[in-house]
């Protein structure tokens, strides 16, 4: 009795995971800062952090867009470039952080404060949408 027992511990240790890869990226809310900001003067900081299995997130073409935030108030929807993170074809797990800069945005319903969040999504190189995530909600005064 005491070998089926050892044999099923190696068993169980012998087996190895099938790991499984995800083509789409993902991507968590970290933060954003300032929580309160002035219309039109002071610049709006997201940070995200990125997880890309297959090392395909970002672009050296200056004119792709791969990074996307839309203001929840109005569907008004930023683009960015990411840069290339990794050697094409390289099938590397990457990580790290983004940081997004939205310059001076403005109330858009008419009172003297406003609150408003964001969402965020990121496209790699093969097309792969991310999730959507959306950031905490900051005021902005007159």
């Amino acid at each position: 009795m005491k070998n089926i027992f050892y044999i099923l511990i190696i068993l169980f240790f012998a087996c190895e995971k099938e790991e499984i890869v995800s083509a789409f990226p993902e991507i968590e809310f970290a933060s954003i800062s300032p929580t309160t900001v002035q219309e039109f003067s002071e610049e709006i900081n997201i940070t995200i952090s990125y997880l890309d299995a297959n090392g395909d997130l970002g672009e050296n073409n200056p004119d792709v867009k791969n990074m996307f935030v839309k203001d929840l108030r109005n569907g008004i929807e930023y683009e960015y470039r990411i840069p290339q993170l990794s050697p094409d074809n390289s099938e590397i797990q990457i990580t790290g952080n983004l940081e997004i800069i939205i310059n001076g945005t403005g109330i858009v319903g008419g009172g003297i404060s406003e609150k408003v969040s964001f969402e965020v999504y990121v496209v790699d190189r093969e097309g792969n949408k991310s999730n959507v995530i959306e950031t905490d909600e900051i005021t902005i005064n007159q």
